[in-house]
């Protein structure tokens, strides 16, 4: 079986740009052709590639073909550098949400600054960025996920502690006899979403057995910010809680921090442009995170 390089570009762009519509756009050519390229790609390889919904969605069959597509353009790249002449290139990252708002961005600016690129950010939770390496969806991802995704490679970033903090007036007001089972259960909490659990596994570690009132806050500096104006109590980033904890503004609430681990993932291929940004991550990942403890 081969897999035609126009083809498998066009099916990424369908993707990328979520409708035929749009795809035959930023292609330059009309819907209709659009259209027939994918369906000969179907056929040649035997399998149906796209739902075709509103937004089309690739098929399970579809992610080993958008991933070879992404990988020929990130190599075409670099033989059209190495000979003096190219475009920007788009690099999709898969990052958590927490990552992005305290240490992810100067790297990335770091590149930016020295190489044609922009980058495709796509902000997922860390137990769930892996997959968007497996899709085809990123070239690379921050992770919480140590065993190396098929055909990537894993990198150690480090840990990203978080703490149990609040503002004084609403520790003063919901934990004025202290911070137990009792309180804990009637306090107001904020989860970034529903998959979120840090705050519920330190709400375990201290014996709450009921299931206190939540705020759902699905933004990173929002969820900072909905803590700071004393909606809930939260688990912060170190990171993004150390300004409001010296100011007085933040207070910790006790107990143990919850050490998130973080790896960086990319795809196992020889890419200059790649390496350029797996270094600058690695290494900010590095200075920015706590050690990861064996």
């Amino acid at each position: 079986m081969r897999i035609p390089a126009e083809l498998a570009e066009t099916l990424a762009v369908v993707i990328d740009e979520g409708s035929m519509d749009a795809a035959a756009r930023r292609l330059h050519i009309s819907p209709s052709a659009v259209s027939q390229r994918i369906k000969a790609l179907e056929e040649q390889i035997g399998r149906v590639l796209l739902v075709r919904a509103k937004p089309v969605r690739a098929t399970d069959a579809a992610h080993a073909v958008i991933r070879f597509a992404r990988q020929l353009a990130l190599l075409e790249h670099d033989a059209v550098a190495e000979l003096g002449d190219v475009d920007r290139i788009s690099i999709p990252l898969a990052v958590n949400a927490d990552s992005l708002s305290t240490w992810m961005l100067e790297p990335l600016a770091r590149v930016s600054a020295r190489h044609p690129v922009v980058f495709d950010l796509h902000r997922d939770d860390q137990d769930f960025t892996a997959g968007l390496l497996e899709s085809g969806t990123v070239m690379a991802a921050v992770t919480s996920r140590r065993t190396p995704v098929a055909g990537c490679r894993v990198s150690v970033l480090g840990a990203l502690r978080y703490e149990a903090v609040a503002t004084r007036g609403f520790r003063d007001r919901w934990f004025a006899d202290g911070v137990d089972s009792t309180s804990l259960d009637d306090a107001p909490v904020i989860d970034f979403d529903r998959r979120d659990d840090l705050q519920t596994r330190w709400l375990r570690a201290h014996g709450a057995g009921a299931i206190p009132p939540r705020h759902f806050v699905p933004a990173s500096h929002d969820f900072a910010a909905a803590v700071q104006l004393g909606l809930g109590w939260a688990m912060l980033p170190t990171l993004q809680a150390d300004r409001g904890l010296e100011s007085g503004e933040l207070v910790r609430l006790g107990g143990d921090p919850i050490d998130v681990p973080l790896y960086w993932q990319q795809w196992n291929l020889r890419s200059a442009l790649l390496e350029a940004v797996a270094d600058e991550v690695i290494d900010a990942g590095r200075r920015s995170l706590r050690p990861l403890r064996p």
